[in-house]
C-alpha cells in the first residue's frame, strides 16, 4: 500500500465510511488533535520514565486511536465496527492519578509548567490534550458525540499534570510556584 494516494491534494480527505470533506472540517480538528496529542505523548513514553508510567501511557496511545477512529466515522456504514473507549479507560487513569498522588506532596499554589525536560513534555501533552477536549465540545455543538469521549480527555489532561509533578518528584527536581508579584 502506497502511503501518498493524492486525494488529499485539492483540500479534501475520505472520512471513516467515504465521505469527503474539507480538511479544516470540526472532524478533522478533533481527530488530528487528538492525532498530536498522541504523538506528544509518544515522546513522554520514549523518555527515561519507570515502567509504570510506560504501561499507563501504551494504554492511553492505544485509546487516544481507538477515539480518533470513532471520530473520523461518518456514520453511513454499518458494518464498519469502531472500537470503544470505556468507563474502565477512565478509572484506569483515576487509579495511575491516585497512586501518583499519594507520592505527592499537597499542592498549595499553582506551578509553572516546567522543572525538568519530561515534566515540561508533560504540561505540552496537557495542553494539547485541552485543545482536542475543546475541539471535541465544538464537534458536539454540531453533531451528537458520546460524553464519555468528553470525560476522558478532561481525565486525560489530569492525569498529564499529576504525572508532570510525579516525574519532578522522581527526579528530584523542585515544582516551581507561580510568582503573583
Amino acid at each position: 500500500m502506497k502511503v501518498y494516494t493524492k486525494k488529499g491534494d485539492k483540500g479534501k480527505t475520505q472520512l471513516l465510511g467515504g465521505s469527503m470533506v474539507d480538511k479544516n472540517h470540526i472532524k478533522l480538528e478533533s481527530y488530528g488533535t487528538i492525532d498530536e496529542l498522541n504523538a506528544f505523548i509518544g515522546n513522554i513514553y520514549d523518555q527515561e520514565i519507570s515502567a509504570f508510567h510506560k504501561e499507563i501511557l501504551l494504554n492511553i496511545q492505544n485509546q487516544l486511536f481507538n477515539l480518533g477512529s470513532i471520530i473520523s466515522f461518518d456514520g453511513k456504514k454499518d458494518k464498519i465496527k469502531l472500537p470503544n473507549v470505556t468507563a474502565e479507560n477512565i478509572e484506569m487513569m483515576e487509579k495511575a492519578i491516585d497512586k501518583m498522588e499519594e507520592e505527592l506532596p499537597m499542592l498549595k499554589n499553582f506551578i509553572l509548567p516546567s522543572g525538568h525536560p519530561t515534566a515540561s513534555k508533560c504540561h505540552i501533552a496537557r495542553t494539547v490534550c485541552r485543545r482536542a477536549e475543546r475541539n471535541l465540545v465544538a464537534l458536539g455543538q454540531e453533531q451528537e458525540i458520546d460524553g464519555l469521549h468528553i470525560q476522558y480527555l478532561n481525565r486525560l489532561s489530569d492525569y498529564l499534570f499529576v504525572l508532570a509533578r510525579a516525574v519532578l518528584k522522581e527526579n528530584n527536581a523542585p515544582e516551581i510556584e507561580w510568582q503573583k508579584d
